[in-house]
C-alpha cells in the first residue's frame, strides 16, 4: 500500500477527493474507480490487498498458494533456475542457471531475480542457500509449483502470468493483479481470480467468514474497498 510519502503527494490528495473511502464496492466497479485516478510518470503495479480472519501463529492455518492471472500481470519476470543442465533452463528463457556455480552466487547475497526454480535433485544442495531465499521469499518449494522437472514448462508458467501469494505475520495477503497500463476489465477479471484463488485456499477446520476485508490499490494510489462478500460463500 502507498507509503506517508506517496500519501502526502499533490496526486495522491487528488486521488483520494475523487474516491469515496467509506464506499464498499464489487471488483469490476473498483476497478473502473481505480482507472480514473491521476497516474503516475511509471506503470503502477495493481494489488488486491486481503485481511484473514485465521491465525497466522498457527502453522495448520498458514494460507499461500498460486495462480494463473487471466491477463498475466504485467510484469517482466526475472527467472533463476538450480539445474544440472543449465543449457536446456537458458534455452528456454532462464536469465540464470546452474548449479554449485549458481549457488556460490547466491550465497554471496546475489538475489537480482524475481523467481528460482529447482529441479527435485537440486533441492539438495539448494538448501544450502536457504537463509538467503527464504527470508526474501524466493526459496523454491514444491507447494508453490517453484520445484519442478519440467523446467521449460516452469519457466513458461512464470513468466506468463502466474504469482504467487502467501499470508504474513498479520494476516494480510497481497496479490499482484496487473498494471495501471491494463483495462479496467482486465484488471477486474485479473482481480477476481486471485480473490476466487484466495478463498479455495481456506484452511479445513475453519469456521465462518474467511476473508474479512479486500481493497484494490495501485503504488500510488488510495485503497478502493471491495465487497468480500461474493467470495465468502461455503
Amino acid at each position: 500500500m502507498p507509503t506517508q510519502q506517496i500519501k502526502g503527494s499533490k496526486r495522491y490528495r487528488q486521488a483520494v477527493d475523487m474516491t469515496d473511502m467509506t464506499k464498499t464496492y464489487s471488483v469490476a466497479d473498483a476497478s473502473a474507480l481505480l482507472n480514473t485516478l491521476p497516474k503516475a510518470k511509471f506503470d503502477e503495479t495493481v494489488e488486491v490487498y486481503a485481511h484473514l480472519t485465521v491465525d497466522p501463529r498457527k502453522s495448520d492455518q498458514m494460507v499461500r498458494g498460486t495462480l494463473k492471472l487471466p491477463h498475466g500481470s504485467g510484469k517482466t519476470v526475472r527467472v533463476i533456475v538450480f539445474t544440472e543442465n543449465p543449457d536446456e533452463a537458458k534455452a528456454a528463457g532462464a536469465e540464470e542457471a546452474g548449479l554449485e556455480d549458481l549457488i556460490e552466487k547466491v550465497s554471496g547475497g546475489w538475489t537480482d531475480f524475481d523467481v528460482a526454480l529447482s529441479t527435485t535433485s537440486a533441492m539438495k544442495s539448494v538448501r544450502k542457500v536457504a537463509r538467503v531465499l527464504g527470508p526474501r521469499g524466493l526459496m523454491p518449494n514444491p507447494k508453490s509449483g517453484t520445484v519442478t522437472d519440467d523446467i521449460a514448462a516452469g519457466i513458461n508458467e512464470v513468466k506468463g502470468g502466474r504469482v504467487e501469494f502467501k499470508m504474513d505475520k498479520t494476516a494480510n495477503v497481497a496479490i499482484i493483479v496487473g498494471k495501471r497500463s491494463f483495462s479496467a476489465e482486465q484488471v477486474a477479471e485479473n482481480a477476481d481470480a486471485a480473490i476466487r484463488t484466495l478463498s479455495e485456499a481456506k484452511p479445513k477446520g475453519t469456521a465462518g467468514k474467511f476473508i474479512k476485508s479486500l481493497a484494490l490499490s495501485a503504488t500510488m494510489s488510495p485503497s478502493v474497498k471491495v465487497d468480500a462478500t461474493p467470495y465468502n460463500k461455503s
